[in-house]
């Protein structure tokens, strides 16, 4: 899940059992097929795929996995074909969602999608229905410890960042999605170690949940969909009071 917990979603994900860091493999490794096919096998002049690599790399990826999907891409190994898909949704209270999917399988994918927001109150959307409620930005996070803020605004403002927020434990940087990947450059040449660096959707507005019932309904369609094998990232708009006692963990 994105939005104002993705801090925390980071380092639950340090946290991954190998079931869920199997499913991170996969879905890595369908990006860099993606990415090889698009621009090519070498990193020096295919941004997204370094960007990727190191990401993976980032993951305890193992190196066969990564060749193997690089091969994927070029055609040196046969494979089937990988889309990049993006479904929208409404949950319980009008809550708004964005999923992106990798899959192999498109009817798969929808299907499973479509289930996961019809047992958990909600339902899927048309296309461009939630385009006014979410923006697409380059998004960084990096750990306070990592390196002095001034230092860090130095390097990422000249790099074409939009915004740098300093949170108690972390820094999250966002820029366009034009310069993600110089700004993830000007990061990698610096050798500042991100937490997270992605092309995301940040909610515009969100939508205050006051009642634990609803918190709940909430937080089991998004880990529902964060389990399901084609989903990479799922996105919502919605703010919990902090006060609500929630089933969360």
């Amino acid at each position: 899940m994105s939005g104002h917990s993705k801090w925390s979603t980071i380092k639950r994900h340090k946290a991954l059992v190998d079931a869920k860091r199997g499913k991170m493999f996969s879905i890595i490794g369908k990006e860099i097929t993606l990415a090889v096919k698009s621009g090519g096998k070498n990193p020096d002049f295919n941004p997204q795929l370094r960007t990727l690599l190191a990401k993976a790399k980032s993951a305890n990826m193992p190196n066969d996995n990564i060749q193997k999907a690089i091969q994927k891409g070029t055609g040196e190994i046969p494979g089937q074909q990988i889309e990049e898909l993006i479904y929208e949704g409404y949950g319980p209270n009008g809550v708004g969602f964005i999923v992106e999917v990798t899959t192999d399988n498109k009817n798969r994918a929808v299907s499973d999608v479509r289930n996961a927001f019809s047992k958990c109150g909600g339902n899927l959307a048309n296309s461009g229905a939630l385009a006014f409620t979410f923006q697409r930005k380059g998004q960084f996070f990096i750990a306070k410890d990592k390196i002095d803020e001034d230092k860090l605004l130095e390097i990422v403002l000249d790099a074409g960042a939009e915004d740098v927020v300093t949170e108690a434990d972390h820094y999250e940087v966002t820029s366009a999605p034009t310069d993600f990947y110089k700004l993830s450059k000007a990061l990698e040449d610096a050798k500042i170690e991100t937490e997270s660096g992605d092309l995301v959707y940040i909610p515009v507005t969100t939508v205050p949940i006051n009642d634990a019932e609803t918190g709940n309904k909430l937080i089991k369609l998004v880990e529902r969909l964060d389990e399901l094998e084609d989903v990479k990232e799922v996105y919502t708009n919605y703010e919990l009071d902090p006060s609500l006692h929630l089933d969360e963990e």
